[in-house]
């Protein structure tokens, strides 16, 4: 049987399994270019309830090994076998987070929540509103990370870096960016025969 859990207890092991799912990197993915087919996303967004269902609703004790095939099962289900060993540790985290909602414990979920997270979740997460679910990108989302990187529209026009390497310090003067804003850069061979 799985440990008992209070309703605060299950909401905080729900929100973990997804926050941990929507880190890993093998599902982010296989569901970003449809390894499994168009409804590779839906996939994935059930994969977290079931999750969650094996954990809190199971009659028998859950092993790690458990999770593991889930996981791995779940995985070939998007035609993606994964071989660098991170169903293990998606398991293991799954599995220690579940040990600790049961203590009472929620350190692990509160820092998952608190470092940096994906740009677009392909798990389920809780909705604030009434509205149904869509399998639209809400187009702020893309906006945001479209802006996320920007770049200074102004060159520094013949500042100097220092650099260091095995022989010494140097100077390395910067080019000049062109009327687009695009700049020459040379070859570190070309670099080092100037001196």
């Amino acid at each position: 049987m799985s440990g008992s859990l209070t309703a605060e207890a299950a909401a905080q092991i729900f929100e973990g399994i997804n926050l941990v799912l929507s880190r890993w990197t093998a599902l982010r993915m296989a569901v970003e270019n449809e390894w499994g087919g168009p409804d590779s996303l839906k996939k994935s967004q059930n994969l977290g309830n079931d999750i969650f269902l094996l954990l809190t609703q199971s009659r028998e004790k859950v092993y790690i090994d458990d999770v593991e095939d889930m996981l791995d099962n779940f995985m070939l289900s998007l035609d993606t076998e994964v071989e660098d060993g991170s169903i293990g540790e998606i398991a293991e985290k799954v599995m220690v987070m579940h040990e600790e909602c049961c203590e009472g414990n929620f350190d692990s979920i509160r820092m998952l929540r608190e470092t940096n997270t994906p740009t677009l979740s392909y798990v389920a997460q809780p909705s604030q509103s009434n509205e149904e679910d869509s399998d639209e990108v809400d187009e702020t989302t893309i906006l945001d990370t479209e802006n996320a990187m920007e770049v200074d529209d102004q060159p520094i026009a013949g500042a100097k870096e220092t650099m260091k390497n095995s022989a010494g310090t140097r100077s390395v003067p910067r080019s000049a960016a062109d009327d687009d804003g695009w700049s020459v850069v040379t070859s570190k061979r070309n670099r080092g025969r100037k001196k």
